[in-house]
């Protein structure tokens, strides 16, 4: 006696969809990003090397870190005694909307046709400032239309060890608190110890 076995047809139809289900290949995205760094900029707070790279940030009250498409820079005057140069940069927000600044801003100083120079950014400590708000704690600063806020900075001109000169910078590279975009500004220095420039946090501009 012979049995022949049937297959429901709703049945095939299942197993045939759940073959090829088990064979479709999955479809997934991966995201990237991409971090730019110097390798002449040293970054060092209380003695410590930082390397840091950010996106703008939202704040708790909904505002964003200020950017540098939002934002003019220019250096004051210098002055100066004993080897030592003060003076400050301010950073104004052209935007139609607020933002905000917390922390450092960093540098990189540039030769007249742009090219890097040796560029050491010191956070706070090692040299005193004239001015009494760069001494102080960072601190959030919020910025509405044409608001201005302002980082004090400092070097030495005198060479020191063996050297007989430092290079001179014709501009400057400024990049805002928490971001990694950057403007350059007119910025003559000659910062000696390898371009080292003592920076303030960020404070208010009290004449913006």
């Amino acid at each position: 006696m012979k049995f022949t076995a049937r297959v429901l047809p709703g049945v095939a139809a299942l197993a045939v969809a759940l073959g090829l289900a088990g064979c479709s290949p999955s479809n997934s995205t991966a995201g990237s990003s991409t971090t730019t760094t110097r390798a002449n900029v040293t970054t060092t707070s209380a003695s410590s090397s930082t390397t840091s790279g950010s996106t703008t940030s939202s704040t708790a009250a909904g505002l964003v870190t200020c950017l540098p498409n939002q934002l003019t820079a220019e250096a004051g005057m210098s002055n100066g005694a004993a080897g030592t140069i003060e003076m400050t940069i301010t950073m104004t927000n052209t935007s139609t909307v607020t933002c905000t600044m917390d922390g450092y801003a960093g540098m990189q100083l540039l030769s007249a046709s742009g090219a890097s120079l040796p560029t050491n950014v010191v956070r706070g400590g090692g040299m005193g400032f004239t001015n009494p708000a760069a001494g102080q704690p960072a601190a959030l600063v919020t910025l509405a239309p044409n608001q201005s806020a302002a980082f004090s900075l400092s070097y030495e001109d005198v060479p020191v060890g063996t050297a007989t000169s430092c290079p001179t910078s014709a501009k400057s590279e400024i990049t805002p608190p928490n971001d990694t975009g950057f403007l350059i500004i007119a910025f003559q220095a000659d910062a000696c110890g390898g371009g080292t420039i003592h920076v303030s946090p960020v404070y208010a501009n009290s004449a913006g």
